[in-house]
Order: structure tokens, then sequence, then C-alpha cells
């Protein structure tokens, strides 16, 4: 049977405990599983079965998280992860070697931005960044040694709508995977991998857990890219020595990545999502479309009202008319363009500081999708350690501010920025 998706982010996953009939998910807070006896302990280690051995690996709390947001997103399988940030690394980990590289969009958040143009090289690993919008450019960047395609669905800061199904093609054509950060959108408001994506991450952080709790990463695999196709993915598939020459992609099939993610990434990066975390971020998707549905309504009419105000030199919101990317919109995300955008300010930088410090229901902190309004001026912040040319590539110019727009009364969070402004521009 076919299940909707507000009947999925609530069950999808889940079942009632074996043991005490609990209908939550119980946070199984424990490090290490008892095996049944020595023959069962040698399978789970030879990966003959699947099972708990320890929580750097699997976790019972975990797993139902890890199905319910593959099951969202339309994937065979997931990993959770620590962060979002640890769920890129974990996401090019299995593909990228020394001297491979990455063709990452200019649109990026600016952490990602940093991690990918400075912390990476440390591993031999190289990023491209190109305008996506540009598709000859994305073709041209592609090279023998590209070993992925990285993208935002909806870009953190500006809000712009990547054209999915454009890059997918690209990348397909060339024989690397597409990974799509779908943070911003959620499976709610985007799927990736129905417009072509191989891999789908998030920062569960963010609207997947929607309280500003916890911090977590997923990996999500479409089970779609034939790891085998060439030899440019060896790890899934080649022989691994540390499981006697076992193939991952021959062996596990659709589920290749996600294996690997587990056995060999966690096991080895140890980028574990711990149980608690997992529980909360399960609370929190059971009201992923509601609070969707109220982000998306209460973006529109704010950045209506700041399109309107005199003050505000521009708004960047796919959702209005005026956006370049409104066509996009019905494409890629047909249930509206999401709770995140920037607009920048006639009076500049200095006036974008005195309106994140003038504020008072918006919260200034380095966070989004929170069911709390929040702001921060990402050229002193998030994206401080960019240049300014690739602060402006990336949407956080310096007269530029970010909102997340949370899930209160929009006419509240109006008069706020209303007499913010004031403050800020005189």
């Amino acid at each position: 049977m076919t299940y909707g998706f507000d009947t999925l982010q609530i069950h999808a996953g889940a079942r009632p405990d074996p043991a005490t009939g609990a209908r939550q998910t119980p946070i199984y807070q424990s490090t290490a599983y008892v095996f049944r006896d020595a023959d069962h302990a040698a399978a789970l280690f030879n990966l003959q079965e699947v099972g708990y051995i320890y929580s750097r690996l699997t976790n019972p709390t975990v797993a139902v998280l890890q199905e319910r947001i593959a099951t969202l997103e339309g994937g065979q399988g997931a990993v959770c992860c620590s962060s979002g940030h640890a769920a890129q690394i974990m996401a090019l980990f299995p593909l990228m070697g020394p001297g491979k590289n990455v063709v990452a969009s200019t649109r990026l958040y600016g952490g990602t931005i940093t991690q990918f143009s400075q912390t990476i090289k440390r591993f031999g690993w190289s990023a491209k960044f190109v305008d996506f919008d540009d598709l000859d450019a994305v073709k041209a960047a592609i090279d023998d040694d590209t070993r992925a395609v990285f993208c935002e669905s909806v870009a953190n800061p500006g809000g712009y709508i990547t054209d999915l199904g454009a890059i997918s093609a690209i990348s397909d054509a060339a024989g690397v995977p597409l990974i799509v950060d779908n943070t911003s959108a959620t499976p709610y408001l985007c799927r990736p991998i129905e417009h072509g994506a191989t891999l789908v991450v998030h920062s569960t952080t963010k609207y997947l857990t929607g309280n500003g709790t916890v911090t977590g990463g997923c990996i999500v695999d479409s089970g779609k890219f034939d790891w085998s196709a060439s030899d440019k993915f060896p790890s899934l598939s080649q022989p691994e020595p540390a499981y006697h020459g076992l193939k991952f992609h021959e062996t596990f099939g659709p589920l290749a990545f996600t294996f690997h993610g587990i056995a060999i990434g966690l096991r080895d990066l140890g980028m574990t999502m711990n149980p608690q975390a997992a529980h909360y971020t399960l609370m929190g998707i059971e009201t992923l479309s509601l609070r969707m549905e109220r982000h998306v309504e209460n973006a529109v009419k704010v950045a209506k009202w700041l399109e309107s105000d005199p003050r505000v030199d521009y708004v960047t919101y796919a959702g209005l008319e005026s956006s370049p990317y409104h066509g996009r919109v019905s494409q890629i995300c047909p249930k509206g363009a999401g709770g995140l955008f920037t607009f920048a300010l006639k009076d500049g930088y200095e006036a974008c500081v005195k309106l994140v410090d003038a504020v008072e229901i918006f919260s200034h902190v380095a966070n989004l999708g929170d069911t709390r309004s929040l702001i921060i001026h990402s050229a002193s912040t998030t994206h401080r350690q960019l240049t300014p040319d690739q602060q402006k590539a990336a949407g956080a110019a310096p007269e530029v501010v970010r909102v997340s727009i949370g899930i209160e009364n929009a006419d509240d969070l109006i008069a706020d920025l209303d007499q913010a402004l004031t403050k800020a521009c005189g």
C-alpha cells in the first residue's frame, strides 16, 4: 500500500517496541549489543547479517531515523551522522581520492564553501566552484578527475533554486554522481532523487528537527547509480581488503553506498549521531509538513512586505514573482519556495549590523530552519572567511541580511522588522 507524506513522516521506520509495546521510538542509550553466539558475532562483522554491534556503527533509534528520512526522500537507504558537515564528508569519502575533485555550485552555505575550498585539501581533494546557472561552465569544469557534482536544492543563504534536472543530465553524461544538499527545502518541498540526484545530504539540525535542540546529518542513497560502470569508484566497485575482498556494489547492489557509509565511513571516521539526537529529530519530523506549510506561508507574506519597503533594495525569495528563480518553483519545489531568503538594505553594511541588533522577535543566531524566526548578517558571520567576490557569488554580500522565517504570526514578524528597520535606517 502507498502512503502519503503526512502518514510516512509519522510512521516510516517505526514499530511499537517489541519488548515493552512503547509506541514512541525508545532512546536506545547503549554503546554495545549482546551477540546471540559466536557465529552471530562473526556474521555481523563479516557483513553477512544486518544487526547491531556497537553504536559508533549502528543504533536502533538512529536506524529508525535513517529509514524514515530515506522513505521521505524516496531513497534506498540512509546513513545518519553527527552534523551536516559530517554528512558532506561522509558523502564524498567513498568517491574521492588524492588528486580528485568535486565540481560545486558557488551558491552554497559559507561553511560548505570553506570546507570544500580549504579543509578537503588536507585529504588531497579539491573543489571547482562554478555558477550552476551557467550549464556550459558546469560541463567545462568536469574533467577526468571529477568524482562528484555538488549543489543545494534551495541555496543558503539566498533561497536560489537550482535546476536539478539540467544539472543531473550533465552529471549523468559525465558518469559521476550528483550530490544535492536538500537541507533548506526538506523532502516535503523538494525530492532531489526524482530530479536525478544520486545522493541527498541534510543537516538534520535544521528543518527536519525544527526546534533548534540537536545537531545531526544524513546521507540518503538513491540506489540508482552504477558504481561498477567505470573504474572511477574503486571503494564501491573493487575488493575491500578490510572485508576479505568483498565488493560493496556487487554484494549489496542498490544499497552499496549505504552499507559502505556504515561499515567503512562510520567505522573509521566515527562521525556518529547519538540516539538522543535521533529521538529529537524523529519527533520533529512528525510535524514537518505542517511546519513547512507555515514557513512558506509566512515567508511569502514577509517577503512581499519587504519588497515593497523603500528601505529595502531587493529581496531574493524565489516565491516572489519578481525573482528570476520563480519559474523553477513549480518544477523543483511545487509546494513552495521554503522559508529562507535574503534582503539587501540600501544603507549598506552598517545598517545591516544595526538591524540584527534591533530585532525583538527574530533571534540573531547562526542557524536556520527553527520554528522561531532567525536573522543573521552573513558577511560578518557565516560567510566572514570568504573573499568579497565569494560572498557576492554566494549571495551574502555586505549589504545583505539572511532571514529564516519561522511559524509565528506573520504580522508580528513584519512589525518587528519594521521597527528594527526604523532604528537601522533612520
